[in-house]
């Protein structure tokens, strides 16, 4: 029996939002693995085995994944929004690096509509133009690469979209981020906070970089700047196509 890796994508919340694709692996998988929230979003039936696991243990889970996989199970690998996203893809090619006794599973990556996109199209088109997208937790890298980073998008003059914005261990680092922000892009740029985005607990607000608190976000919300040229029509957003 050939057992093989998909990592899958689950969307942002919504259900309909999954892709098909997703939807027909999931009806092939004989285990799904990943955090607790997001297998708890896949239907359990018979033949399906629930393997899910803590935060901050992604290479664990990759782990496993590709040794259920080269036992010949067809092995889902769920992460919400796009697994490319600072999310699972990367870190079952880093377990693959790191144990090339795996070498001869196959591995699929599955897209999916990362939280960016479905918060950019809540509000409109904030990302029209040019823009980058920043992890703003410090788990991974130096918060001084966070800010190194943050300083040359808003030089740079890109809309940005800002992953993991604040967390109860880390209260103070997006307040450093808006600071940074004030100082490079001045007090009128845009900045919408986008929460629980397409679930019923979706909440959207708009306002400018003075206006802005870091209590504004939390960890389930995305946070999207504007580029200098992004402007609002009426509850809209949205950045223009070209640049001067």
């Amino acid at each position: 029996m050939t057992g093989w890796i998909a990592i899958a994508g689950l969307g942002p919340g919504r259900d309909d939002l999954v892709t098909p694709e997703v939807t027909a692996t999931l009806a092939l998988a004989t285990d799904v693995i990943g955090y607790i929230p997001y297998v708890a979003r896949v239907a359990a039936r018979e033949g399906l085995t629930m393997h899910p696991s803590d935060n901050r243990v992604e290479l664990d889970r990759a782990v496993h994944a590709l040794q259920r996989a080269s036992q010949g199970g067809r092995v889902v690998v769920v992460s919400s929004g796009d697994p490319g996203v600072f999310a699972m893809a990367s870190a079952v090619f880093e377990a693959l690096e790191q144990h090339p006794e795996y070498a001869a599973v196959d591995i699929r990556v599955l897209p999916g509509i990362t939280a960016m996109l479905a918060a950019a199209a809540a509000i409109g088109a904030p990302l029209g133009h040019d823009f980058c997208t920043i992890n703003l937790s410090d788990n991974l890298k130096p918060w001084a690469t966070v800010e190194h980073r943050l300083r040359l998008a808003a030089r740079a003059d890109f809309a940005m979209a800002f992953y993991n914005p604040r967390s109860k261990s880390r209260p103070h680092q997006f307040a450093a981020a808006l600071d940074i922000l004030r100082e490079e892009c001045g007090p009128d740029r845009l900045i919408t906070f986008a929460r629980a985005v397409s679930t019923p607990e979706q909440a959207l607000r708009t306002v400018t970089l003075a206006e802005a608190a870091p209590e504004m976000a939390d960890m389930r919300t995305v946070v999207l700047v504007g580029n200098a040229a992004t402007r609002r029509i009426g509850r809209y957003v949205y950045t223009p196509r070209g640049a001067e």
